[in-house]
């Protein structure tokens, strides 16, 4: 199934004004038994699906961060960042609760239950003193309760987590979602402390470092951090409670790897951007965002460098052409650029497209 753009044969431009059925550049993607959350990135809200869509383009049914399902613009259209929001990416639900990455606004929205009415506004905000504020690290130096630029969000068993990517770091709270902006995390993973945040911590990439940490995933045993900017994905066996260096890396051939190949063929075993990632029991499903396909691991890597077993949106492992070099069709991506698993099946925000597409496993 698709949503949004229809795009047969060729690049589908977002309609001038927004729809319920149309997308702009969609970041993030959020799947679950009977409903779909997805971050309209490009138009600066989050659209809602409750049930599964029934047929391809169906139109979403509840809009969040706009006043109705045509207007656009950052902060609602420049209603204010009370209702708005500004390049929204991560989404996550966790216990009835919603959770989004307010990525530009830097801060993380969360509804107390998933709104069933269009321009509903969070019951919580974290990161800001509160729902006005939206400046980076709250206007002042990095803190362990600021961030900068969060675009990944994720809940692993008891352990609620952030990609705070501008910041260059992963924060955890081990009980779950924080009550408040100022309940300080458990975890600061890839920084010495609380006010750092420099690039790979001001050195090379090394297994304790991020250059752009953009995701989060991974299941009660292991963590995995999809770490864009070095090209690869880190691994924490078990859950780290304190900051420490992975002990895989998937897309390099060791932990202190950090190059990329644009001009070369693709490999089975390397990565370009992953800006995404997802577990579904022991399936691991990664949005290979440079080479414009969905790399899957058919049960969860414990080796440093492991190649994929399958492909999605390429005829082979080699080939790396946005939308395969030819046009959009139904197994083509341009910048995949987020990606959710549940119950054998897989959503893909294809942000060049701008349209999800859905798949369901078959063995």
């Amino acid at each position: 199934m698709w949503l949004g753009a229809p795009a047969p044969g060729g690049l589908a431009l977002p309609a001038a004004q927004p729809s319920p059925s149309w997308l702009y550049a969609p970041r993030g993607v959020w799947l679950g038994d009977d409903l779909l959350v997805v971050a309209d990135s490009g138009n600066h809200r989050v659209l809602i699906w409750h049930g599964r869509p029934d047929r391809d383009g169906a139109p979403a049914d509840v809009v969040l961060g706009q006043a109705d399902a045509s207007s656009e613009g950052p902060a609602a259209g420049g209603r204010g960042p009370e209702r708005g929001m500004h390049l929204p990416t991560g989404i996550v639900v966790t216990d009835g609760r919603l959770v989004v990455a307010d990525a530009w606004h830097h801060r993380i929205l969360v509804w107390d239950t998933v709104p069933t009415a269009t321009d509903t506004p969070p019951d919580l905000v974290l990161g800001q003193p509160d729902a006005a504020s939206v400046r980076e690290n709250r206007g002042g130096p990095c803190a362990s309760t600021t961030f900068y630029w969060p675009f990944g969000v994720a809940v692993i068993g008891e352990h609620f987590y952030v990609a705070d990517t501008g910041n260059r770091r992963v924060l955890g709270w081990s009980g779950g979602l924080p009550a408040s902006p100022d309940q300080a995390p458990d975890l600061i993973l890839g920084q010495p402390d609380p006010t750092s945040r420099e690039d790979n911590r001001g050195g090379p990439a090394g297994p304790a470092t991020f250059r752009w940490p953009h995701d989060v995933t991974g299941n009660a045993e292991r963590l995995l951090v999809a770490d864009a900017g070095n090209h690869r994905l880190l691994g924490w066996a078990p859950h780290p409670d304190a900051d420490t260096g992975a002990d895989l890396a998937l897309g390099q051939a060791d932990l202190t790897g950090c190059g990329e190949s644009p001009y070369a063929p693709g490999r089975a075993d390397t990565l370009r951007f992953p800006y995404a990632a997802d577990c579904d029991g022991d399936l691991l499903a990664v949005a290979d965002t440079a080479d414009n396909r969905i790399l899957l691991w058919d049960g969860l890597p414990r080796d440093t460098g492991a190649a994929a077993t399958a492909v999605l949106g390429q005829p082979t492992f080699t080939d790396t052409g946005e939308n395969r070099w030819s046009g959009v069709t139904a197994d083509t991506f341009c910048w995949p650029y987020g990606l959710s698993l549940h119950a054998g099946r897989l959503a893909v925000a294809d942000s060049g497209n701008n349209r999800i597409m859905i798949w369901e496993r078959r063995r």
